[in-house]
């Protein structure tokens, strides 16, 4: 053989053999069906998954205006440390009288029990008058007793 001779065939005559061959395009078209389905639900869900990012980049971008105004109040707002160290300071005494009055009602409610254990000792002696009016005739009762 003669080095200037090539024993393999090119390109452009094995293009034109494959398509006079009808087993290599039976073939074609099978493994174009098989893959055909993947592809177009595979570009329908990068497509789907581009429009769902540009959704997310607008939410992005609407979070970050209202995140920038809250930045904005938080930088404007007023001091509220004097606020609170007053109202510290009235929790306290609020807390003070309630003990104050705590004290007060358990005292009270004491004496109420002191006076509740004397009472049925005392009630027949306020009960009773020290003199007992005596009924008349007349009905008219003098202040020691007796009949006018």
């Amino acid at each position: 053989m003669d080095d200037t001779e090539s024993t393999t065939t090119s390109v452009d005559e094995n293009t034109g053999n494959l398509c006079d061959n009808p087993t290599r395009d039976t073939l074609a078209e099978g493994l174009l069906g098989l893959l055909k389905p993947t592809v177009d639900q595979l570009d329908d869900r990068v497509r789907a998954t581009r429009i769902s990012q540009l959704e997310l980049k607008q939410q992005i971008d609407s979070l970050n205006e209202e995140l920038l105004k809250v930045r904005e109040a938080l930088n404007n707002h007023p001091d509220l440390d004097p606020y609170v160290k007053k109202l510290i300071a009235c929790k306290h005494k609020v807390t003070v009288v309630l003990n104050v009055l705590q004290a007060s009602q358990d005292r009270l409610n004491e004496i109420r029990c002191m006076i509740n254990k004397d009472k049925p000792t005392q009630a027949p002696i306020l009960s009773e008058p020290a003199i007992k009016p005596e009924q008349s005739t007349s009905g008219i009762i003098s202040d020691q007793g007796s009949i006018n």
